[in-house]
């Protein structure tokens, strides 16, 4: 099984919910399990100001379906919890990223692996470090080492890791 890590975003209706049952839906993709969960993270829009703040968080995933295949299953799960691609970096009822998928870098005009923003977002970042400190990228560049030289914003922990099962039992199954 491939280790994937998938930024997951919300910021309509209620975010934190829906990145809790977005989990919940993820754990029954076919021949893959959750890993690790990281904490849900408020953070400010990454495009226009006019949108409510956002709740984000990083998942480990174990998965034996190759990239194209877990990023349809990706669009039909946001599409599921009524996903609209109206404006670019808009609102969003549910955003889900494959930010880093383990052994893969490709560029298609579908998938770019390792996902482009990667490096640039702290609601991304932040995130990923705290399930992935040991992250090294392919060109060496070390996941800490990026962390320290992104300007802190207003980035904060909404809900705990060890606490996100107050929204819900994740069934792993």
């Amino acid at each position: 099984m491939s280790i994937v890590y998938i930024g997951m975003g919300a910021n309509l209706n209620n975010p934190a919910q829906t990145l809790y049952q977005a989990l919940q839906v993820i754990c029954h993709l076919p021949s893959s399990c959750i890993g690790k969960v990281s904490s849900f993270y408020l953070s400010k829009p990454m495009g226009p100001q006019d949108q409510p703040d956002y709740v984000n968080a990083v998942i480990e995933l174990h998965s034996d379906l190759t990239p194209e295949v877990l990023l349809e299953s990706l669009q039909m799960i946001e599409d599921q919890f009524g996903r609209q691609r109206t404006r670019r970096w808009g609102e969003r009822t549910l955003d889900l990223d494959i930010l880093w998928f383990e052994g893969e870098q490709r560029q298609s005009p579908t998938l770019t692996l390792p996902h482009p923003g990667l490096r640039e977002r702290e609601f991304v970042v932040m995130p990923l470090l705290e399930i992935a400190p040991a992250l090294v990228f392919e060109d060496g560049v070390a996941l800490s080492d990026i962390a320290a030289q992104l300007p802190q914003r207003q980035l904060s922990v909404l809900i705990s890791s060890h606490n996100i099962s107050q929204l819900g039992q994740i069934d792993e199954g």
